[in-house]
């Protein structure tokens, strides 16, 4: 299997979690393992396309690329060990947790003349800006829906989602991707068996 690179901006947002799509930057495409981060700046334009840095942040912390990938790669396994019941190792998820946790404060909002409660960086460091991720995994993690999280059943598919439809029957990572050509293939299957 080869590894090739893509932009952030070809990332996949399919999983209804932010947690869940930070891992599936890394997925499979034909015989290759597609990685959407490749360097610091590449973590920096995933984390603000999911959202969770604004769009003006412009600092990218050296080291960013490697705690990235090794916080995907954990944070993978952390999934798969509890989607089978088993102790999931639990350090890198509360190292991120308790060294990027953010500073929460509270502004009077002027144009509504109501109170936000506004959550800041508490610093510029790779863990901080890992941290939403962190956070949104420990969420899922505890969540009572965690049983809903699922692995695509495309015999070539890596990536998970969590299925948030209402009959929780959802299989593919997409129904246009992995579940288009399942289909095709179990109909090409059945043609050729008549």
């Amino acid at each position: 299997m080869t590894l090739t690179t893509k932009t952030p901006a070809e990332a996949l947002f399919i999983a209804d979690n932010v947690a869940l799509d930070f891992i599936n930057t890394e997925h499979q495409e034909a015989d290759s393992l597609v990685d959407c981060l490749t360097d610091d700046s590449s973590v920096v334009a995933w984390l603000k396309q999911a959202g969770q840095l604004p769009q003006d942040f412009n600092q990218v912390p050296e080291g960013l690329f490697d705690q990235a990938q090794a916080f995907r790669n954990e944070a993978k396994q952390v999934v798969l060990a509890a989607m089978h019941g088993a102790r999931p190792e639990l350090s890198a998820l509360n190292r991120v947790l308790e060294s990027g946790r953010p500073v929460r404060e509270i502004e009077w909002n002027g144009g509504n003349g109501k109170f936000n409660i506004v959550r800041r960086l508490r610093s510029n460091t790779p863990m901080s800006l890992l941290e939403p991720i962190a956070e949104s995994l420990a969420k899922l993690l505890i969540s009572d829906k965690f049983d809903l999280v699922r692995q695509c059943e495309a015999p070539d598919c890596i990536l998970f989602f969590h299925d948030l439809t209402k009959s929780h029957r959802r299989r593919w990572c997409s129904m246009s991707t992995c579940g288009n050509r399942m289909k095709v293939a179990a109909f090409r299957s059945r043609k050729k068996q008549d």
